[in-house]
């Protein structure tokens, strides 16, 4: 399969190619050729299973081909349960099980084999460079932690991730070194998008990007929306309909993929907060960024979605794509409110994120809504347990890996929010 820009300005590209390259030359997000569309969506007992059959139609003629199922293994080792809420009817998606209690763990670890598996070991090293809003960038210092052949360089805007999150960004060392940049996350995408366009930078400093721009990202997330989907409509015979906490719409753009490629995924819902450029989008008005506003959700704190861009690629019109999705915001005082209730109510101590998410279904059930949802439970509350514990009236306690995490010192170094700051830092 080859896979094209969304911008049409280049020519279709293998995907080992577009791995590498993680933006497309022209600026454009690289995006399937064609849609595969599988015919078999009987639960399969693992979710690298789900994870192999779903994948495995992309890298037909891949050098990764037949190492596809050992990647798989490795970056889906660990579940993404789908349990009951309190609700009849209302179900949660687990995704924080990995090493940084996030939902970026599985793609950032597939993305890390599938790199190290297509890179010259007579080459020298890549820099992967990514922009962070909280959590992807410890899931790829993680996965790409002590990988020969490889250094991580994150963005990420200073003063507001949650404390343990930063913490998490600059607790690796090694071939990985955090920066907080003076400015937004919107800054940050900004500054690693021109690196990755700067074709004279690439040419002395070998780059890639582990954002989810990149289809190492992408399509690996597509993977677990088709397990659980899998298994709900074999033991109900109904699809599942998902409620997904967006920011950089990213993992909402992966449940698009397992739908579009015939798996029993239902309604998708785009639980935002403050930042409110897909709700406005949604509801009618032309699309235009917004400038980044801080939330106590702040891994969502996106004002210029990038991933908007496939959305729009796959769709033949803005009827057709807002026909498609609800979007909705959630301000700090619902999210505070969701969360303090949601032992109570819900039955679980949800993170900021997860709280848009029940909000949505709280809504949708005082609509009269009677289908099945899961609301996607991007990160583990313990990473923002000064939000979180004083609503709640008690402790977290943080799961193994991130405790493990936080145990370790941590380290970032300041930088300004211009090109010239970053582009010393590549080439130092």
């Amino acid at each position: 399969m080859h896979f094209i820009s969304t911008r049409g300005q280049v020519p279709p590209t293998p995907i080992d190619d577009a791995l590498v390259a993680g933006l497309a030359p022209d600026g454009g997000l690289y995006v399937p050729g064609r849609m595969p569309r599988l015919d078999d969506w009987s639960p399969l007992s693992t979710l690298s299973a789900t994870a192999l059959r779903t994948l495995a139609p992309y890298f037909e003629g891949s050098a990764l081909r037949d190492r596809l199922e050992a990647i798989c293994a490795d970056a889906f080792s660990f579940d993404a349960p789908l349990r009951p809420l309190a609700g009849a009817g209302d179900h949660v998606l687990e995704l924080f099980h990995g090493p940084t209690a996030a939902f970026k763990d599985y793609a950032a670890r597939f993305l890390a084999r599938a790199l190290e598996g297509l890179r010259d070991p007579s080459a020298p090293p890549t820099t992967i460079v990514v922009a962070t809003s909280g959590d992807t960038g410890a899931a790829v210092a993680a996965a790409f932690h002590r990988r020969p052949g490889f250094r991580v360089v994150i963005l990420y805007p200073d003063g507001k991730v949650s404390p343990r999150q930063a913490h998490g960004l600059g607790c690796w060392g090694d071939n990985v070194a955090a920066y907080r940049v003076e400015g937004s996350f919107d800054d940050c995408q900004r500054l690693a998008k021109q690196a990755l366009a700067d074709e004279a930078l690439r040419a002395r400093v070998p780059l890639g990007s582990a954002n989810s721009i990149s289809l190492g990202r992408l399509l690996p997330q597509a993977a677990y929306y088709a397990h659980a989907a899998a298994h709900f409509h074999a033991a109900h015979g109904q699809a599942l309909n998902f409620i997904v906490p967006t920011g950089n719409l990213g993992n909402a753009s992966a449940a698009f993929v397992a739908r579009s490629m015939g798996a029993p995924v239902g309604g998708i819902r785009l639980a935002c907060n403050a930042n409110d450029t897909l709700p406005r989008y949604f509801a009618g008005a032309d699309y235009a960024a917004q400038p980044t506003r801080a939330t106590l959700a702040n891994a969502m704190d996106v004002g210029a979605p990038s991933n908007f861009e496939r959305l729009r690629h796959w769709h033949r019109s803005d009827a057709e794509l807002r026909a498609g999705f609800v979007a909705a915001s959630v301000d700090d005082a619902t999210i505070r409110e969701v969360v303090r209730e949601a032992p109570t109510r819900h039955g679980i101590v949800a993170c900021p994120h997860t709280a848009t998410g029940l909000k949505l279904l709280q809504d949708l059930r005082a609509a009269g809504d009677t289908r099945p949802w899961a609301v996607v439970a991007t990160a583990h509350p313990a990473k923002f347990e000064s939000i979180v514990e004083p609503l709640v009236g008690h402790p977290v306690e943080p799961p193994p890996a991130l405790a493990e995490c936080l145990a370790r010192p941590a380290r970032a170094a300041a930088m300004a929010p211009e090109y010239d700051a970053l582009k010393a830092v590549l080439e130092g």
